[in-house]
């Protein structure tokens, strides 16, 4: 059936900002989506409330309106676009819920919208347990045994009923959000309540745990004249049990025998086919290790996170093929982009093996309960190809940007056996490298699978490592011959590894590999196994005989990209990427790509016209430089990872385009950067570099407290602190020299002001300021956790004209070539310096959308030698635009236990959403209803607790709330501050002060919205973190600065009416 011609108009929705759970791979699945409606003619209307995604950039669809996803705002853009179509499974969970919630309210056929691609029934039977259970008995497929309940006691019958462990899954949530395994009543109690709450529709699904069993999962594609395909199968190194976002996956499958292999596969069809999927689906199976006995877990009709993996590992372009299919195409009348040879109803087939590791924020949250259960907690992933299992996991584990480059761990190596027993039972962030361990320590490979529940087949594929680092270890690297460092190399193991393990530098590998001619060949991802020739410009390096890279001889660039999302290095960098490539495709340039995170648009086939899947490691790196020999090296746009590459590829004569890195690391290195600020004659507050504890305890004591301090060389914030007497600073100076004691740590006064924000471009001569963001939140909040406003509402036209002369100032002497960021503080009608970072930051997508000024194109031509004059958008500070535009930073603590929610100098938000209004008040409504928070329409009780630095600022918000019909809880001190100021309050009990206290108060539904100012952050035994945790598990918004309370009371104030906002297309 060729394509429905009544589609001419399709709204996309999109997933919403980055969340654990929930990240890049539903930008990359959108955007391709978007570019494969408008190849077919059709107009394409995209709603995303997430400014950093390129997906919301007037080049990938027709209208776009960066609004939030409720159904309330969809039903504008419906009514103001018409579309005749509506496609839900392109934006993951949050798609796809909003598509269900669209048609059960009626809107979608007021407006005669119709669901094009898998329809509405269909994700109700794959999303409703009930029905997905009712379904498989139908078509006879396995399911696990399980039951719906909606209250505790029923809970609690079934569970003696079946016996413990059990595990709870709440419907229609994402990742897993809620959910665990219980093993005891107590537990199943404390767990059920919270998927309760959790639940859209208030219903959680008991069942019988199979953990321990192995755990596969299908990715399959389905036309609507029933033809289906697989397009790949990935099986999870961790047994059922852990998430499979929190997994080790393997693709294609390594320990499953044919019978196995097709008994899944037929199962998997079996279900599409009866669900009646139209385009792509994941099917989670289990299976027993021991028989042919297995289950179905659950099925996602709509493209997931395993999706980009199995994109990304076969070079099946799944969520462009879904469109096509959504369209009414068959899967023999679309042509496989990669091939140019074949029809999308070819199955891949894979002659090499694909690992992906998932990132962990623990570096972020060091206090977090690590433990990896059903509840997703990574932020990202990376993978990596090659062509065998150990090459591909060694590559996956320098790709992660930890520090190790081999199995062996410093950390494991000390633990003794026991402790390594206990560990490698209970899955967390380290358990590979503990693994390594006890087989390094000789511990039986049987024993190892019995009490992990791995597959033999992987214990000894990790052993084989061990016994080659082992061997390596007694040896020297003149012991090393040709035919031994080839095979090492074939395994995986990197330069630096082979370096550690005999003592010498990564460098003298190096060389005495060019010696033997040992050098890494590039292989091509071709999706067909070899048998049609493939077009696709996708390497992988291995050691083997043949490369298949053909160099040009045309003028190239290779851009690094920024590796695995994090937080503190988001999907912004990738952005940046590709607008980078972009802008050099435009000027003719052949564009080169290396990444390795799956999830991202920058390591689609088509972005560049080579991409080079691999870890952004120096060794790695250098392969492929040395290989193309590319005219220049852009690293200004991978955010902190390929910044770290500068001196290295500088000292290896590498062509690097940009600001240089000496001028980097001038703006990097505290001293030379204090001594430029003196000669420029701009200030920057008091404070110095030091060394030791008695160093660091002396220069406070000179500057006074509170004191903001942290390493140097750092991204997000990360180990920043401030700290307001001695006691703190002694205890997070003794914690930073024992964790890097080869670098300074940083001591500023910290100055208690407002704090602005300026990204710009330096061609050499001239500057262009697009725009000025200013905080809503004092001086110590991150600025990637802050609230930030464009254009400037409070800043007088006397800083603003010195803000555009500092930063002209400050760019041209650091001869910057592109971008640079610069943050500043307002402080008593003077303006500071507080950081420079000679790169791009992650408010350039926000600004470049806002302003309509395309950042990172003229960056790029900057750096090509094009000058600012003739690039049609001038120099100094651009136009203002007409709407406001407000960044409202999201947060994902509630996935990660025992993490501290407040607000501090280190950055915590995995996301970010825009607001966009006539005015102020209009677009901080927006941010804080796309965020999440929402704004509290009913005037409930607000319970405060503020510590005694901030009390005096509280008082006036306290009484403009009063005033708004508000009532206050809180606790003694805060209560009694109130109460002395003529506010009425009601005191309740400390936690230690016996019940019921104010957590009891929280959880009882009874509060709208906590205020809390902390005295000490990241503590898990204070009371405040407590309150804090609490109301964030129970979903009461928590206001950790009294800036945002203010302008949370500001809105209240306000009495906006929702129904009469305007909607705004950015795409024009």
């Amino acid at each position: 059936m060729p394509k429905d011609l009544s589609i001419k108009k399709v709204l996309v929705i999109g997933s919403g900002p980055i969340i654990i759970g929930q990240a890049a791979e539903f930008d990359y699945s959108g955007t391709q989506a978007c570019q494969a409606l408008r190849e077919e003619g059709v107009i394409t209307v995209l709603v995303n409330s997430n400014p950093a995604t390129i997906m919301t950039d007037k080049e990938v669809a027709d209208k776009i309106y960066i609004e939030p996803l409720t159904i309330e705002f969809l039903e504008k853009v419906i009514a103001e676009e018409r579309p005749d179509s509506v496609i839900a499974g392109m934006g993951g969970q949050t798609g796809l819920n909003l598509a269900v919630e669209l048609h059960d309210a009626g809107i979608l056929e007021k407006y005669n919208v119709r669901v094009i691609g898998t329809s509405i029934d269909a994700i109700k039977e794959g999303e409703d347990r009930e029905d997905f259970k009712k379904l498989m008995e139908r078509i006879g497929q396995p399911v696990i045994e399980s039951k719906i309940v909606t209250n505790l006691d029923d809970g609690v019958d079934f569970a003696n009923q079946i016996g413990y462990p059990v595990v709870v899954r709440p419907a229609y949530t994402l990742g897993g959000s809620g959910g665990g395994i219980a093993d005891d009543k107590e537990e199943l109690k404390q767990i059920l309540a919270t998927g309760l709450q959790l639940s859209r529709v208030g219903q959680v699904l008991l069942e019988k745990s199979i953990k321990g069993w192995k755990e596969v999962e299908y990715e399959v594609m389905r036309d609507s004249a029933g033809n289906s395909i697989t397009v790949c199968n990935m099986e999870n190194i961790d047994p059922v049990g852990v998430h499979t976002g929190d997994s080790i996956v393997v693709a294609p499958s390594q320990t499953l025998s044919d019978v196995e292999y097709q008994l899944l596969r037929k199962a998997s069809l079996d279900i599409i086919n009866e669900v009646g999927i139209i385009g792509g689906c994941n099917v989670q199976l289990a299976l027993h290790p021991d028989s042919f006995e297995y289950a179905v877990i659950e099925i996602n009709p709509r493209v997931s996170r395993s999706s980009a993996l199995a994109s990304k590992a076969t070079g099946y372009p799944i969520a462009k093929v879904s469109a096509k299919l959504a369209l009414g195409f068959r899967l023999d009348e679309i042509q496989n982009a990669v091939t140019k040879k074949t029809q999308a109803c070819f199955e891949p087939t894979l002659d090499y093996c694909v690992v992906k590791i998932p990132k962990w924020p623990f570096d972020k949250f060091r206090r977090a309960k690590k433990t990896l259960g059903t509840k997703m907690m990574a932020t990202g992933e990376v993978m990596a190809i090659g062509n065998n299992l150990e090459s591909a996991l060694l590559k996956a584990v320098r790709s992660l940007e930890i520090g190790q480059y081999s199995l062996y761990h410093k950390k494991a190596a000390i633990r003794s056996l026991d402790e390594l027993k206990r560990r490698v039972q209970v899955p967390d962030d380290e358990r590979l490298f503990d693994l390594a361990e006890m087989l390094r320590r000789g511990y039986r490979k049987d024993k190892i699978c019995k009490i992990t529940g791995m597959d033999p087949f992987f214990i000894d594929k990790i052993d084989g490592i061990v016994q080659l680092e082992e061997q390596l270890r007694s040896s020297s690297l003149d012991g090393l011959d040709a035919d031994k460092l080839r095979m090492l190399k074939k395994k995986g193991f990197s330069d630096k590894a082979i370096a550690d393990f005999v003592h010498c530098s990564p460098i003298d590998v190096y060389q005495k590999r060019k010696d033997l001619k040992i050098q890494a060949v590039f292989k091509m991802v071709d999706t067909c196994g070899g048998e049609f020739e493939a077009v696709s410009p996708y390497f992988y390096s291995t050691y083997d005989e043949f490369d298949e890279v053909e160099v040009s001889d045309r003028r190239k660039v290779l851009v690094i990209g920024s590796g695995p999302i994090r937080i503190g290095q988001g999907i912004e960098f990738d952005y940046c990427s590709v607008h980078s490539i972009l802008a050099l495709k435009k000027a003719g340039i052949e564009t080169i790509i290396a990444n390795n995170n799956p999830e991202t648009v920058s390591t689609d086939f088509d972005t560049a016209d080579k991409l080079y899947f691999e870890p952004l490691t120096e060794e790695d790196v250098l392969n492929i430089i040395e290989k193309e020999k590319p005219d220049g090296v852009i690293l200004q746009f991978g955010g902190q990872t390929a910044i770290k590459l500068a001196s290295f590829l500088d000292e290896m004569q590498v062509p690097i385009l940009g600001t240089k890195p000496d001028q980097i690391d001038e703006a990097e290195d505290r001293e030379r950067f204090d001594e430029l600020m003196e000669a420029l004659d701009i200030n920057r507050p008091k404070g110095k570099a030091v060394w030791n504890l008695d160093e660091g305890l002396l220069e406070a004591e000179k500057l006074g407290y509170p004191v903001l301090v942290r390493p140097s060389y750092v991204l997000g914030g990360q180990g920043m602190e401030i700290t307001y007497d001695e006691k703190q600073l002694h205890r997070y100076l003794v914690q930073a020299f024992e964790r890097d004691h080869k670098n300074p740590v940083l001591i500023d006064r910290y100055l208690i002001g407002r704090e602005i924000e300026v990204d710009a471009i330096c061609d050499g001569d001239d500057v262009l300021i697009p725009g000025i963001m200013e905080h809503l939140e004092k001086a110590g909040v991150h600025s990637g956790d802050s609230i930030s406003i464009y254009p400037p509402q409070n800043i007088s036209k006397r800083i603003i004209d010195q803000i555009v002369s500092d930063t002209s100032k400050v760019a041209k002497a650091l001869k910057v070539l592109g971008m640079i960021n610069i943050q500043y503080i307002e402080f008593e009608d003077e303006l500071f310096i507080i950081e420079v970072n000679p790169r791009s930051s992650r408010t350039v997508p926000y600004i470049s959308k806002v302003t309509g000024v395309p950042m990172i194109e003229l960056a790029t031509r900057a750096m090509l030698g094009e000058k600012l004059v003739d690039m049609d958008y001038g120099t100094g500070l651009y136009k203002e635009a007409d709407l406001v535009a407000i960044k409202v930073p999201v947060f994902s603590t509630q996935k990660l236990p025992d993490v501290e929610v407040s607000l501090g100098p280190e950055m915590r938000s995995t996301g970010e959403v825009l607001g966009i209004g006539k005015t102020v008040e209009e677009a901080l409504y927006k941010g804080f209803v796309a965020s999440g928070m929402g704004v509290i329409k009913e005037k409930g009780t607000i319970m405060a607790t503020i510590k005694p630095y901030d009390q005096e600022a509280f008082l006036p918000i306290a009484k403009e709330y009063a005033k708004l019909g508000f009532k206050f809880v809180a606790t003694e001190g805060t209560a009694n501050l109130l109460r002395a100021n003529g506010i009425a309050v009601e005191t309740t009990r400390k936690i230690s002060e016996g019940v019921p206290n104010v957590l009891d108060l929280i959880r009882s539904g009874m509060i709208q919205m906590v205020i809390n100012t902390p005295t000490k952050a990241n503590d898990a035994k204070r009371e405040g973190f407590m309150i804090r945790r609490a109301a964030i598990e129970a979903s009461v918004p928590v206001l950790t600065s009294l800036d945002t309370a203010k302008g949370m009371m500001k809105i209240i104030a306000a009495e906006l009416d929702e129904s009469k906002m305007a909607i705004y297309n950015m795409g024009e």
